[in-house]
């Protein structure tokens, strides 16, 4: 039996401009906030999944029935009040971790080393007690290395998917991507693992659903990983980075429309692919 959906907000659970009640095709729809109550009335918990700040996710967590999220892309989960750090050797004490990752010099390494491809993502990077919101487009591969290199490879730049806002200073830049310094421990998948771990949650009586490369990583953790379709439309070569996962289904329709198609087809079928 379903047990629980972890769910993304931006790009899967929500439409365009992070509204619950708007398609993809910026009309109006109902099917995102259906997918919540088909889970509400199975009883299924509903663990959202999110590159967003702690603070606001433990009130949309309550106004959605719901007593858990995983914030900051993975960096803590927030069950029945409690909140988990999985952040490894960065711990929060005299600083927040933010501060502490500011402190080393990590953000501004990677801003100089990127000029013209990479900025803070105002007004979304402010108050966050873990990761640096940045957004443009780079490699997370060469982020990493030079990150490594500067002896903090303790420290990974994360691809947590497309975004729309961007300053002039980005504007020749073919698409803008969301991206997240974190500690390297940090993940969606690791965040779902815990939390699965804290409720007794088998694999395969679970489903994850999002739009982004680094919302594939949770493939493995659970018994199917939805890929919303708006996720091929605007990046069409992340089918690659699907690869031969048994378990990956992409869905028909987009945003709230796909995480609909999921809960109701793996309430009714089971959540195997």
């Amino acid at each position: 039996m379903l047990r629980c959906v972890y769910v993304d907000l931006d790009g899967t659970l929500l439409g365009p401009g992070g509204n619950l009640f708007l398609g993809g095709d910026q009309r109006p729809s109902l099917l995102g906030a259906r997918a919540v109550e088909a889970c509400v009335r199975a009883g299924v918990e509903l663990c959202i999944v999110t590159g967003r700040k702690r603070v606001s996710m433990a009130e949309l967590a309550r106004l959605l029935g719901q007593t858990t999220a995983i914030f900051e892309a993975g960096a803590g989960v927030l069950i029945d009040g409690e909140v988990h750090w999985l952040t490894g050797e960065w711990q929060p004490g005299a600083q927040n971790i933010h501060d502490q990752i500011a402190a080393a010099g990590a953000p501004a390494l990677l801003l100089e080393h990127f000029a013209g491809r990479l900025e803070v993502h105002d007004p979304w990077a402010a108050g966050r007690e873990t990761s640096h919101l940045l957004r443009g487009l780079v490699d997370t591969a060469e982020a990493d290395a030079l990150l490594a290199d500067a002896g903090l490879g303790s420290l990974r730049l994360l691809d947590n998917g497309g975004v729309h806002r961007r300053s002039p200073a980005l504007a020749a830049l073919e698409q803008v991507r969301a991206y997240h310094l974190v500690p390297r421990t940090v993940s969606k998948a690791a965040g779902i693992a815990f939390h699965r771990q804290a409720r007794q949650y088998d694999r395969d009586d679970t489903i994850a659903c999002g739009d982004s490369r680094e919302d594939l990583q949770m493939a493995p953790v659970v018994g199917t990983f939805w890929l919303m379709a708006n996720a091929i439309e605007h990046d069409p070569s992340i089918r690659g980075a699907i690869g031969g996962a048994p378990n990956v289904r992409i869905t028909e329709d987009g945003h709230g429309a796909g995480v609909y198609e999921a809960v109701v087809t793996s309430l009714a079928q089971g959540v195997r692919a």
